[in-house]
């Protein structure tokens, strides 16, 4: 279900954005240069990392050199600093990150901007200093799209898609400040979803601090320390390439740790690109949802618009937000509260 984006007649103006790559390698240059190109054509001065393209392994480089791209990132004096892409890499760099240069540059009004295996970074940052990142689009995958005739194999030609308006709408509204939070519809829930709870027609929770990111990336931290001890949060979650039952044993190692319970409310994103087969015989995502409901007395609402997924929102990474759920409008509310 699309997010309720507001569309503005402001230009946002010219922002500094500050392009680099701390986690896997640029594998597709042509995208890396349709983003840059784009974010200039939006107005934008676009500062690309020396080390941008660099490659070792799987790695944009190795752990010193993207270190190293880390630290200047944080002191660019940039508006924006804006990862390539996402891949893996970053949890092996936390006990050498720049906490106190990173927080500072936060402190002076850098927003930093990533998806995926970022994830890693912001919830380190967010529990070594208390500082907020944005959950958003990364360049490869967010503006890098491509707007030619590509042939799709077995498919002949498709035409693929520009970065999509409702991302484009969210990334203006924060680096003009109009960004007061966003909305979306929630999914319908289905018959015979036995062991879910029925949703509350009326929901305000709040103001409690907002945080999560990619499954995968956040349990990987759990019990260690670069996870945030967050009680009384809002936590979003998504995944791509996982399973279901994989999606499910995360979700019970969280649930076991009791980090979901100390939740006021579990909100679930995108989880993409995964196959059942037919030994699930039934079980898919539907059901993992339904027993997370059953498991936990907090509400557990599906459909935000986040993930790796081309309509994705921008969402503040240890800011304290509102949620509002009526009917099946629901709200993500920051922008009164700062």
């Amino acid at each position: 279900m699309p997010a309720r984006a507001r569309f503005h007649s402001y230009s946002p103006g010219m922002a500094h954005i500050y392009v680099y790559s701390p986690s896997g390698a640029v594998r597709d240059r042509a995208a890396f240069r349709r983003g840059v190109r784009r974010l200039q054509q939006m107005g934008h001065e676009v500062e690309v990392d020396p080390d941008a393209l660099a490659s070792f392994q799987r790695f944009a480089g190795d752990d010193a050199v993207r270190l190293a791209a880390i630290g200047r990132a944080a002191a660019s004096g940039a508006d924006l600093a804006l990862t390539t892409r996402g891949g893996y890499g970053l949890t092996r760099l936390l006990p050498r990150l720049p906490y106190r240069q990173l927080a500072r540059a936060v402190d002076k009004g850098t927003r930093f901007v990533g998806i995926s295996d970022f994830t890693a970074l912001q919830l380190a940052l967010l529990a070594r200093t208390g500082a907020a990142t944005w959950a958003g689009p990364a360049l490869v995958e967010g503006f890098g799209a491509s707007d030619a005739t590509d042939a799709a194999e077995g498919h002949g030609s498709r035409k693929t898609e520009h970065p999509d308006p409702i991302m484009l709408a969210c990334f203006d509204d924060l680096l003009s400040g109009a960004g007061e939070g966003t909305g979306w519809r929630l999914p319908a829930q289905r018959r015979g979803a036995s062991a879910a709870k029925p949703l509350q027609a009326k929901l305000h929770l709040g103001p409690a601090p907002l945080w999560g990111g990619n499954l995968a990336v956040l349990v990987s931290l759990l019990g260690t320390p670069y996870f945030p001890q967050v009680d009384g949060g809002i936590l979003f979650l998504e995944d791509v390439g996982e399973h279901p039952y994989r999606v499910e044993r995360m979700l019970t190692q969280l649930l076991h740790a009791g980090v979901l319970t100390r939740q006021k409310a579990i909100l679930l994103g995108h989880f993409t690109e995964y196959r059942l087969t037919p030994h699930d015989r039934g079980f898919n995502l539907a059901t993992v949802v339904d027993w997370l409901r059953s498991q936990v007395k907090v509400p557990v609402l599906t459909g935000l618009p986040f993930g790796h997924v081309a309509t994705k929102v921008l969402l503040p990474v240890g800011l304290k937000v509102d949620l509002l759920v009526e009917d099946r409008e629901a709200l993500v509310l920051w922008g009164h509260l700062h």
